[in-house]
């Protein structure tokens, strides 16, 4: 029988939490380890200010939430009281499977399974712990719930999700562009044939937050000196794997160990790997690379102090793809100047591409609801010409290699 607390949120003022069961999910061990994983990866080594957590920003959703029912209630949307549970669990424990620095353990010691997998199997578990009480969230989490405009406040191009993420990392980060009004938007929101659409006075309001979610993108999360530290950060991982698998003595936690002990799929991610996940946080990576920075391991040492010290790798973007070439002269160099393998320094010198698309005109699409009753996308419905351009996917390419070793 827990109380019914209220948190202060430095974006929204006091939140309250809306019932016993989001305060017990909150409480759960497997949602406090999201006070431990970083919501920005390794931005805070381009932003200083973005140290906040998957937690904050799992709260901030679940008021958005509260919002969004209030406003379609307000509205003449039936929504029941076990839909509105329904709705604040699948949007508090939406990102509850993130790994270490949030992206970088998808692609380097966990073979191709997502966060959004295994939020999923997370949410499976606490179903148990909970006599069920999560079914529902996880139907409309799964889009298999038949009210499709439910599965759209969880997940779309306009869902609460986007509208904490980019006001929390806009005001974490300093990067005004990104400051959305979160609050207008849901204001402006309404339901049409069991889909969400947003009323013709809130057209301006999704014009800014397309195009301020761009800019972030851009100026943010595609940093290229965060893109390149989250490199680093993979291939950390990825070199630490090799070696232990090659025989070599690493020390590390008990949970990081597990995942460089065992090749973990989908197929095999069992509730014992399960267990070990839900223990593993950004505290056993960055232990780990404070005494792998001191590893005979040429390469996996070199990685380590980059990240640690901040003396990262040299990266340069561009608009054309990076020729072979190119590639190919600062692999070759810096073979020589160490000695080493040109698998070795491939960690080191490498290549790759970067994509924006602000807007995506055929996916879960944003639809604006004008006063006589037409429903039109966006871009349609929008005189802001640019938003057709925001729709189409922009690619860059990168060429990282060490500064001043080459």
């Amino acid at each position: 029988m827990n109380k019914l607390k209220i948190l202060n949120d430095p974006i929204y003022g006091f939140i309250t939490i809306p019932n016993s069961l989001i305060f017990d999910l909150i409480q759960h061990k497997y949602f406090q380890r999201l006070r431990r994983i970083t919501q920005m990866g390794m931005s805070y080594l381009v932003y200083p200010g973005a140290h906040h957590t998957r937690f904050h920003h799992a709260i901030g959703c679940v008021h958005l939430m509260q919002q969004a029912v209030n406003v379609l209630r307000f509205k003449g949307v039936i929504i029941s009281e076990e839909e509105e549970t329904g709705l604040y669990a699948a949007i508090l424990l939406h990102d509850i499977g993130h790994g270490p620095f949030s992206h970088a353990m998808e692609h380097s010691i966990v073979n191709n399974v997502s966060h959004e997998e295994i939020s999923l199997l997370f949410m499976e578990r606490l179903n148990i712990e909970f006599n069920g009480s999560l079914t529902l969230a996880i139907q409309i989490f799964k889009g298999e719930y038949p009210r499709k405009f439910l599965f759209q406040l969880i997940s779309s191009q306009l869902d609460m999700d986007r509208a904490d993420y980019l006001k929390r990392d806009s005001f974490y980060t300093g990067v005004a562009e990104g400051n959305i009004n979160s609050e207008r938007l849901i204001t402006m929101l309404n339901v049409v044939e069991d889909e969400l659409v947003v009323e013709e006075k809130g057209i301006y309001s999704v014009e800014k937050f397309i195009i301020a979610r761009r800019l972030m993108y851009w100026q943010v999360y595609l940093h290229k000196t965060g893109l390149v530290a989250e490199q680093l950060l993979i291939r950390v991982l990825q070199r630490a794997k090799e070696l232990h698998d090659a025989g070599v003595y690493l020390s590390a936690s008990k949970a990081l160990m597990y995942f460089l002990n065992n090749k973990i799929t989908l197929d095999n991610f069992n509730e014992e790997t399960l267990d070990v996940f839900a223990q593993l946080d950004d505290y056993d990576v960055i232990s780990a690379m404070k005494e792998w920075q001191l590893h005979s391991d040429f390469v996996l040492s070199e990685l380590c102090q980059m990240i640690i010290n901040r003396n990262l790798l040299k990266i340069k973007v561009r608009n054309k793809s990076i020729k072979n070439d190119s590639l190919e002269k600062r692999t070759t160099a810096l073979m020589n100047s160490y000695n080493i393998s040109r698998e070795e320094a491939r960690y080191f010198v490498f290549t790759g591409q970067i994509s924006n698309q602000a807007y995506h005109i055929k996916d879960k699409r944003i639809n604006i609801l004008h006063k006589s009753g037409k429903i039109q996308d966006i871009v349609k419905a929008s005189d802001q010409l640019n938003l057709k351009a925001l729709s189409k996917p922009v690619t860059k390419y990168y060429i990282c290699y060490p500064k001043d070793k080459l």
